[in-house]
């Protein structure tokens, strides 16, 4: 990307923010990802989302490698049934990574405005991998803001960094705001947090929210011991009535990243239940 391109590209993404007065439900490429570029986008549509969170990653609906190449082709089929690509999901962690700078320049071009970086794990203690992962995210940060590109920090249960929320809150909080803030995840966030925990993370990502995931579980026991089941929106421990309140709230618009991590029996069935759960959701929180 020339210089030139590069001060045109930044506020045309400023500018290519949603207006409307209530998030973008999206669907994340990954639960289709059996389905091409152009299959994607006509059954987003005709299931009712707004938009596509699409997988820039390895196994993904773009593969790094060929992201100069496959990701216009992909925006453009997707756009094509009048659906947005606000976010790509990336499995980047590293500065590094030959892949960043290809998927940054490309997605910028493309005017997608955030997007989600990879996961670390908690290896070396947790004070040493924040600090870790705060160095290596920075350098990140600072890249793609000269693209003009937001990141959100995924909540991720299990050993995943950032499943407490306060630990994403440590790791991120001398970046600029700007650039980079929360991806919050409500289902994660319950299941590390407990009953009121998850409540108290919400709040602490409140303040720079980017993003949301949405997804239900419970608890159920298993020859394994206790283990989180997935389950469709409503059925599970999230308390959504709270969540999407507290959206309207802080007048979020973001992406609503929507995840099908249960197995159903009909699974296009199963999306349209959850998405039809989704607007039900958004037109009360947010009186429409």
């Amino acid at each position: 990307m020339t210089r030139r391109e590069l001060f045109t590209t930044i506020p045309a993404l400023l500018l290519h923010r949603n207006t409307n007065r209530r998030p973008l439900i999206c669907m994340f490429s990954k639960h289709l990802q059996q389905y091409d570029y152009d299959r994607v986008g006509k059954l987003c549509k005709e299931l009712g989302f707004d938009g596509v969170d699409l997988t820039v990653r390895p196994g993904g609906h773009v593969l790094p490698e060929n992201v100069e190449r496959d990701l216009p082709t992909a925006v453009a089929a997707i756009r094509n049934h009048g659906l947005s690509v606000p976010m790509i999901t990336t499995g980047l962690t590293s500065p590094d990574d030959p892949a960043l700078v290809p998927t940054f320049s490309t997605a910028a071009r493309l005017k997608i405005p955030l997007y989600k970086p990879g996961y670390w794990r908690y290896r070396t203690g947790v004070l040493a991998t924040l600090q870790t992962v705060k160095q290596q995210l920075r350098k990140m940060v600072d890249i793609a803001s000269h693209y003009g590109l937001v990141a959100g920090f995924h909540n991720h249960s299990g050993d995943y960094v950032g499943m407490a929320v306060w630990d994403i809150h440590e790791i991120i909080r001398d970046m600029d705001p700007r650039w980079i803030g929360y991806y919050f995840d409500p289902c994660h966030a319950v299941a590390e947090g407990g009953r009121f925990g998850w409540k108290a993370a919400l709040d602490l990502a409140s303040e720079r929210l980017k993003i949301v995931a949405v997804k239900d579980f419970y608890w159920a026991r298993t020859q394994k011991g206790w283990q989180m089941q997935m389950c469709p929106l409503g059925e599970g421990m999230v308390d959504w009535d709270y969540f999407f309140d507290r959206l309207a709230r802080i007048g979020f618009t973001g992406p609503i990243s929507l995840h099908l991590e249960y197995e159903p029996n009909d699974e296009l069935a199963a999306i349209a239940k959850d998405v039809d759960f989704l607007h039900r959701q958004v037109q009360r929180a947010y009186k429409l």
